[in-house]
């Protein structure tokens, strides 16, 4: 088996400064990839700035050989991080969107600032990015685009209620980058990482974070972005030397005939059979999930 390198290929990987961030930028530069190193250096609340966050990582990646330049940009400044590949290496290949902040608290307690914020750096900063860098990958007809969810968007978590509706937004847009950006050779995936950092740190116990290294999330996000990953919206989940890939389950469910007056009572009566998920489907697409539907509309 081939190496996967990324030879004149430039990445770029936001909340590089720490963390999962850093650990996906170094292994990219150790791979032959120019890599941008982006990070606002705030706290883990989304307080502050400190350009020695991702100063460090370039650091690191000149030490060891490699090319990279640093960005202190907020994510939601996309632009500016863009320019930042372009006027240093000229093009841009790669975006692992992996910044992030946790404001966690139980939702009757949640202030408008805490939902803002971290929908701004999530949701808002991915997209920004990705809507900045998507006219030069279209243009190349090329490009690898990772965003970054969590197990808390997919099953819900109590005390982030604003993380988790991010964390799962992020999968809804990675889904359509790739079904828009797959004539242009631009692929998107989902990862729902655990790994050791600042913000877990604030959830788990230590022996277990120190465990968690981020070491064992990022071969996953090389081969996703990798020229040879032709696969896009998927969902993988990964952490601890484990990875998986989810999708969509939904039970086959029961048609009720269209020529007679639906009620309350007749779905009681069908509840069983509605939500029994034995040899259930797995839709691959809104069309797919749609046809099902549609079909009985000649249930009579």
């Amino acid at each position: 088996m081939s190496a996967l390198n990324f030879d004149d290929r430039v990445v770029i990987v936001t909340g590089a400064g720490n963390g999962l961030g850093r650990s996906h930028a170094l292994a990219f530069a150790a791979r032959g990839a120019r890599v941008v190193v982006n990070d606002l250096g705030g706290t883990a609340t989304g307080e502050g700035s400190d350009a020695s966050a991702a100063d460090k990582v370039v650091a690191e990646i000149v030490a060891a050989g490699g090319e990279a330049v640093a960005s202190h940009e907020s994510v939601t400044d996309g632009g500016r991080i863009i320019e930042c590949a372009l006027d240093n290496f000229g093009r841009v290949d790669v975006l692992v969107n992996n910044a992030g902040i946790l404001r966690d608290k139980a939702f009757h307690n949640m202030t408008g600032e805490d939902w803002d914020l971290v929908y701004n750096v999530h949701v808002r900063g991915a997209y920004s990015v990705s809507h900045a860098a998507w006219p030069y990958l279209r243009e190349q007809e090329y490009g690898r685009l990772i965003f970054t969810a969590s197990a808390a968007g997919l099953y819900g978590n109590f005390g982030q209620a604003n993380y988790s509706m991010a964390k799962l937004g992020l999968h809804g847009l990675a889904q359509t980058l790739a079904i828009e950006g797959a004539k242009r050779n631009i692929v998107a995936n989902t990862i729902a990482p655990i790994a050791g950092s600042r913000m877990t740190a604030t959830i788990m116990p230590p022996q277990i974070v120190e465990q968690l290294k981020p070491a064992f999330v990022t071969p996953l996000v090389l081969k996703l972005c990798h020229a040879s990953h032709r696969e896009g919206g998927g969902l993988y989940e990964v952490g601890a030397g484990w990875m998986g890939k989810l999708r969509w389950e939904r039970s086959k469910g029961h048609g009720f005939p269209v020529s007679a007056p639906l009620t309350p009572e007749d779905v009681v009566a069908q509840w069983e059979r509605i939500t029994d998920f034995t040899d259930a489907d797995h839709p691959a697409s809104g069309q797919a999930a749609l046809m099902s539907m549609i079909g009985n509309l000649q249930n009579r």
